[in-house]
């Protein structure tokens, strides 16, 4: 989410100690010198911890999966011991026909209530195969599960799910490129039972390597985690540890492609316009502010990141004191249990869903409070922009007065309210071939050192931005390396340029 300007280029002196730690592939590659700009006066980007009153709380990303490159990332920055992983048993809810109503997680899967009979009947029978051909172009999500599993696992699961983590419209969202995992189930196997029989045929032909000794052992079943101090305490131990390294309040203005074949970078610094020179340059902006550094240069190039759409978000953080919440969402021991819960846009709530954060994660709220955290507004409720503070909880209040709260419960405690007007990238249908377009269009242009990365290559999830790090790293290794094959040593450095790549 968000607009601010990072890039990396290169400088001498790096402490070969740090190296694994700041620029590795997954293929163990090392850039070893490099500089990382970042446009705001801290590092971590849109990640944002925030602290007050005795409450902890996230106006960005609020959580990460836990795959091993998370895990990697927290034990190389040192701060593996102040993990934190919600219960793995922990419900999710879909609020549906006036309940909030809990989603399958194992053995309720033929129980559950969330769906009819007759709607998870269809959906184990597509699962397996019987179900409509496969159409000739690339569909939607609305269109592969209605297809695939029905109207009721995409109304009552898949909708909401959309809401919740793109802020999409799954009419207009791509399978392929949101769900790619799942999509290629059926291309591997014809039907998604089919795929994962597939899979794990290939998995037993071909074992992945041992898992890195240094991590973690993975939390059982489905959970999510995040830091004692919150996300931001992830880049703020990474920074820590390669201070030298890093520049914050560069703004970075232009991009021009240097005779050399290299290019030139030029920055607003709080010391004034800066110009740095850099063989590589990996862009982690988000697409339409590298549409706008490339423009003069790869007009194509430029109108293709320029057409990927990233509608408006609020991140809004309320508290009520437990006595608040509905005797029946309580347990004996007066806690609300659970991971957070998800509205379908048919069921006439605004809110897009809610975190339980201080179910999910300790120190996050005083005793005898409920930390909650709303997300409102995405591809259809774009209004939200030109909305105050005060009419945006109004209306997550309201919302979770239906579902959530005892009627005579207080007004909400505000923690906090971030409006991200530009939030989270939509990966629609032709995602993939317009962000691949973009990228062959720098390459004719002969900016084939300038790459693309950020979440909307990477995926929109934590976790799976620092997953594609490792794997955007090997990129710039192997572009690096390509080009000193290729090229006499490096220019030395003349008046306000320098030569950091």
């Amino acid at each position: 989410m968000g607009s601010c300007n990072r890039g990396i280029a290169q400088e001498e002196g790096f402490d070969r100690s740090f190296r694994q730690l700041a620029f590795v592939s997954d293929q163990g590659d090392v850039v070893g010198r490099f500089l990382v700009t970042e446009a705001r006066e801290r590092v971590g980007g849109n990640i944002t911890s925030m602290q007050g009153d005795g409450f902890l709380w996230e106006e960005g990303p609020s959580s990460f999966q836990p795959n091993d490159s998370m895990l990697k990332a927290a034990v190389d920055a040192g701060i593996d011991k102040d993990l934190l992983f919600g219960d793995p048993k922990a419900p999710r809810f879909v609020f549906w026909d006036g309940r909030l109503r809990p989603t399958p997680s194992g053995p309720d899967v033929l129980t559950f209530d969330l769906m009819s009979l007759w709607g998870k009947l269809r959906a184990g029978l597509g699962a397996a195969g019987l179900k409509a051909k496969k159409p000739g172009y690339e569909e939607s999500v609305e269109q592969f599960v209605r297809r695939n599993l029905g109207a009721e696992v995409f109304e009552r699961l898949i909708e909401p799910f959309c809401s919740g983590v793109y802020a999409g419209d799954p009419s207009k969202l791509s399978m392929k490129a949101a769900f790619g995992k799942v999509w290629d189930l059926e291309e591997k196997g014809g039907s998604i039972i089919g795929g994962v029989l597939a899979l794990l045929r290939e998995r037993k032909a071909n074992p992945p390597p041992p898992r890195d000794e240094r991590l973690p052992p993975k939390p059982a079943g489905q959970t999510v985690g995040s830091f004692r101090r919150g996300l931001q305490q992830l880049p703020e131990a990474i920074a820590a540890n390669l201070k030298d390294h890093i520049r914050v309040g560069w703004q970075l203005n232009e991009i021009e492609k240097a005779a050399d074949g290299g290019f030139a970078l030029l920055y607003d610094t709080p010391d004034g316009s800066r110009t740095l020179r850099a063989r590589c340059v990996a862009l982690t902006v988000p697409a339409y502010v590298a549409a706008d550094l490339v423009r003069r240069e790869c007009p194509d190039a430029a109108a293709a990141l320029k057409a990927l759409d990233y509608p408006p978000v609020a991140a809004v953080t309320v508290a009520y004191p437990m006595s608040a919440i509905r005797q029946d969402r309580l347990n004996q021991a007066n806690e609300l249990l659970g991971f957070g819960q998800l509205h379908p846009r048919s069921q006439g709530i605004v809110t897009l869903g809610t975190i339980y954060s201080s179910s999910l994660f300790t120190g996050r709220a005083p005793p005898g409070w409920q930390e909650l955290l709303c997300y409102i507004g995405g591809a259809t409720n774009r209004g939200i922009v030109s909305q105050s503070h005060e009419a945006i909880v109004a209306q997550v209040d309201k919302d979770l007065r239906q579902m959530l709260l005892r009627p005579d419960a207080p007004p909400p405690k505000t923690i906090g309210v971030r409006v991200w007007p530009k939030a989270i990238p939509q990966f629609n249908v032709a995602h993939l071939d317009t962000v691949q377009a973009a990228k062959d269009e720098l390459t004719e242009a002969g900016w084939g050192g300038l790459l693309l990365g950020g979440n909307y290559v990477a995926g929109v999830a934590l976790g799976k931005c620092v997953e594609y790090a490792y794997t955007f790293a090997g990129e710039v290794a192997t572009h690096l390396r390509t080009r000193a094959a290729s090229a006499g040593p490096a220019p030395a450095s003349a008046g306000a340029d320098e030569f950091f790549v």
